[in-house]
């Protein structure tokens, strides 16, 4: 799955996720193929976020890239 990397933190800003001392809030954003914002997971656990991602993403429907 693609990711962003954000070393300006204009992202961070344009999505409300910019935290204190500069450091982002942990939030997933999920985007379908048209670029739609389709899911926000503000509640990030950092235990079991890979997990927890893996289900969200089965749930709506959306393949692995390559699959």
């Amino acid at each position: 799955y693609p990711i962003l990397a954000d070393p300006d933190r204009k992202a961070a800003k344009l999505f409300g996720v910019d935290g204190f001392l500069g450091f982002a809030k942990r939030v997933t954003f999920i985007f379908d193929k048209s670029g739609k914002l389709i899911k926000v997971d503000r509640k990030v656990k950092l235990g079991s976020h890979g997990a927890d991602l893996l289900k969200m993403l089965s749930e709506l429907k959306i393949e692995k890239k390559g699959d």
